[in-house]
């Protein structure tokens, strides 16, 4: 049964649950959002991750956060996302053009033509994680691996 359809959450979860809950309710955490977040990720996870969750999601945003999990199929990549976390695409292939021509300072000639879906994936894509969050407005965040 979801917590959050639940008007007494106290009599369903875990008592180490219950006192994170009161904890984080006194700095001002929304019991909402925190029920919901139980609902869809487990117990276990909101008292490891919760608050990290949170303060990712506040700064690159909630979306980015969820893709990355979505890609990565557990919570514990959360940590420190928020440092990898380098924006947000239209595709891999924009990111590609983007880290060499800007970041890298790669000058590349009129006239040459990169396909940057290739360049993506001989060697960016060992060291970054692309995730799309299923929008239509650069839907792809880009993460580097640790």
């Amino acid at each position: 049964m979801p917590v959050t359809l639940t008007t007494n959450y106290r009599a369903w979860l875990k008592p180490e649950t219950i006192e994170h809950i009161d904890n984080l309710l006194e700095n001002n955490y929304c019991l909402d959002d925190i029920l919901e977040f139980i609902d869809e990720r487990n117990e276990t996870n909101f008292v490891t991750y919760y608050e990290e969750y949170v303060r990712c999601g506040e700064i690159i945003g909630y979306e980015a956060v969820d893709a990355l999990i979505g890609e990565n199929g557990e919570m514990s990549c959360i940590e420190d996302c928020d440092e990898r976390y380098r924006g947000f695409y239209h595709s891999v292939e924009q990111f590609a053009e983007e880290w060499y021509t800007e970041v890298m300072g790669e000058y590349i000639p009129d006239g040459i033509v990169v396909d940057w879906s290739e360049t993506w994936e001989r060697s960016l894509r060992y060291d970054f994680t692309a995730c799309n969050d299923g929008t239509s407005y650069r839907p792809v965040h880009i993460f580097a691996d640790n």
